[in-house]
């Protein structure tokens, strides 16, 4: 278990003071001709060019560290933070000897997550909130999605309204809201390979494949040393899809981030990470596009 999260107690008081959302920070993306290749490292030239803000997570209590690059075609992002452990590791089959069938196990992979506002207004894209919106949510996965070297594209939709699949939450003022987690079109980077048959007491529960349409939209990759992760994405400025946000260089754009997967679940406590699932934004930033 990853001592450096806070306790089940202390994330529940966290939850019970979550503020309204703040003003806005802002992020200045940098044009370049060189643009960085995506490999987890964040040592090509162009990135020392990038202006650098600094904003914590909320549940992990991270101080994450984010740059931003575009091109005429492309955009571009650094991201670091701490974090003792590499967990590449997500919900392995372990043998049940009992029932000589295999469960899933408790160990939960590193993960980080892009939410953007895909409203026309500044909207509070917590999962808390009191306002509906629509997000697109880039959500990478050390375990899942890292080997292929993308992040997962899906959206979120907090509404008033239930939705089939969505869960109830309760809002900052007690209104219950319903919150739609759900995939982007085409396929994912990774599947889920069935086992039937004894072949070791504990054993990798995923495979991977190129990912497809618009859910193979985002390149990502992470690389883990001395206590830190270090991640690039990248993604075109426009990909013609409809679940997807464009972005034209003369907007801004309103994003919040997290280190925890942002479902709406409580924390569990048997949970190689306790905290998976129950991640929520930390504050409000807007993407700006420096011209030359």
């Amino acid at each position: 278990m990853k001592t450096h999260k806070m306790n089940v107690l202390s994330l529940l008081i966290c939850f019970l003071l979550i503020p309204t959302a703040s003003a806005a920070k802002d992020l200045k993306a940098t044009k370049t001709d060189t643009p960085p290749i995506i490999d987890g490292n964040g040592d090509d030239p162009a990135w020392k060019m990038a202006e650098e803000i600094i904003t914590p997570d909320k549940i992990t209590g991270f101080d994450v560290r984010i740059k931003s690059l575009y091109s005429d075609t492309m955009l571009y992002f650094l991201v670091s933070f701490p974090d003792e452990d590499e967990s590449r590791s997500h919900k392995d089959w372990v043998w049940d000897s009992a029932t000589e069938l295999y469960t899933i196990g408790h160990n939960r992979e590193d993960v980080f997550v892009f939410k953007w506002n895909m409203e026309s207004r500044p909207r509070d894209l917590s999962i808390f909130a009191d306002n509906q919106y629509n997000a697109d949510i880039w959500f990478w996965k050390a375990c899942r999605t890292d080997p292929m070297g993308y992040a997962d594209d899906k959206y979120q939709i907090l509404s008033p309204l239930t939705m089939q699949k969505s869960a109830g939450l309760a809002s900052r003022s007690g209104k219950t809201m319903y919150l739609l987690r759900a995939n982007d079109a085409g396929a994912p980077a990774f599947r889920t390979k069935i086992r039937a048959e004894y072949a070791g007491e504990r054993i990798p529960r995923f495979i991977y494949q190129e990912p497809s349409g618009s859910r193979g939209d985002v390149r990502a990759k992470g690389k883990w040393a001395d206590g830190q992760w270090t991640l690039e994405f990248a993604r075109a400025l426009e990909t013609g899809n409809s679940d997807d946000i464009d972005f034209n260089t003369a907007g801004t754009y309103q994003f919040g981030m997290s280190c925890q997967e942002i479902a709406g679940r409580k924390p569990n406590a048997a949970l190689s990470n306790p905290y998976y699932g129950a991640g929520d934004i930390n504050e409000s930033i807007t993407l700006i596009f420096k011209k030359w």
